[in-house]
């Protein structure tokens, strides 16, 4: 390719980008009111990798489901010897300029309830204040008996004092603290049972075949219904515990856009489609 089609083309992309930050800011300043959903693209330039590709198919393999989680102690064994390796990254993410502009948005009245499918918290670090975190959060640890929650870094160092050896590993980072730690005997690992009650221990999040608690859901559908549009960042909506909402929306017959790389499960139903990074698309809003 010679100097003047690098040129022109980078002159295109420029323009592209020029001409969907304004439909974007047309579509915001339309409406008062927008219920916004966020998905892991939201969080990608923070250093946490997301899970599905632009056509919403998995990356990697899935995540592991509630049921083997709490059937299995090979697989918690496994699960928190990865976590303990990727929480060390993890835990300390800041928020990006997505999370920085929705939190402006918040605060400029446009944006009175936010929903995300994140466990990262990082819309809470940025200033957002009206926040439903759709899978929970991951900087708390729940006990499966009796109910009681810890803070994950005091998890963190109760599994580094039994497992002193595991903490010299490192891994390339996975989605949500998790970590690549691959062709190793779990077996060894030594999972901490709940100070309390002796209960088994768990992320305070959602895990795949469990279901969002009620009253989070209600309350975002609550949001819904008093929004005037639905702004969807960062989410390709495959899971349906977000992508309900996108269909709510539909059918009170509320304008939705997305800004999102690759396919999205609602599609069909968008207003507005904007296939571009979260954050040059966010960032002047």
């Amino acid at each position: 390719m010679d100097t003047h089609a690098r040129h022109a083309g980078s002159s295109d992309s420029d323009a592209n980008l020029d001409r969907d930050r304004q439909r974007l800011r047309e579509f915001v300043q339309s409406h008062s009111r927008l219920f916004v959903l966020t998905g892991a693209g939201c969080s990608t330039d923070s250093g946490i990798p997301d899970y599905r590709d632009r056509q919403g198919d998995w990356k990697r393999p899935q995540p592991v489901t509630y049921q083997a989680f709490m059937g299995e102690l090979s697989t918690r064994q496994r699960y928190w010897a990865r976590s303990l390796i990727g929480w060390r990254r993890f835990g300390r993410a800041l928020p990006n300029a997505v999370h920085h502009a929705l939190a402006k948005l918040e605060t400029a009245g446009v944006l009175p309830c936010l929903v995300t499918q994140n466990v990262d918290r990082l819309h809470q670090a940025a200033g957002s204040q009206q926040v439903i975190d759709l899978h929970g959060r991951l900087d708390r640890v729940r006990c499966m008996a009796c109910e009681v929650r810890l803070p994950r870094e005091a998890f963190q160092a109760e599994l580094t004092r039994l497992n002193p050896d595991w903490i010299k590993l490192d891994a390339a980072d996975a989605p949500d603290g998790d970590a690549d730690l691959q062709g190793l005997d779990f077996s060894s690992f030594s999972v901490p049972a709940c100070p309390h009650c002796d209960g088994i221990l768990k992320p305070d999040v959602v895990f795949f075949g469990e279901n969002v608690p009620r009253e989070r859901v209600e309350t975002a559908m609550k949001a819904v219904h008093d929004a005037d549009a639905m702004l969807v960042v960062g989410s390709s909506l495959m899971v349906y515990s977000g992508y309900r909402f996108a269909l709510a929306a539909a059918r009170a017959g509320k304008p939705i856009a997305a800004v999102n790389l690759g396919r999205t499960r609602a599609d069909a139903l968008l207003s507005l489609k904007i296939e571009q990074p979260c954050a040059p698309m966010l960032t002047d809003l």
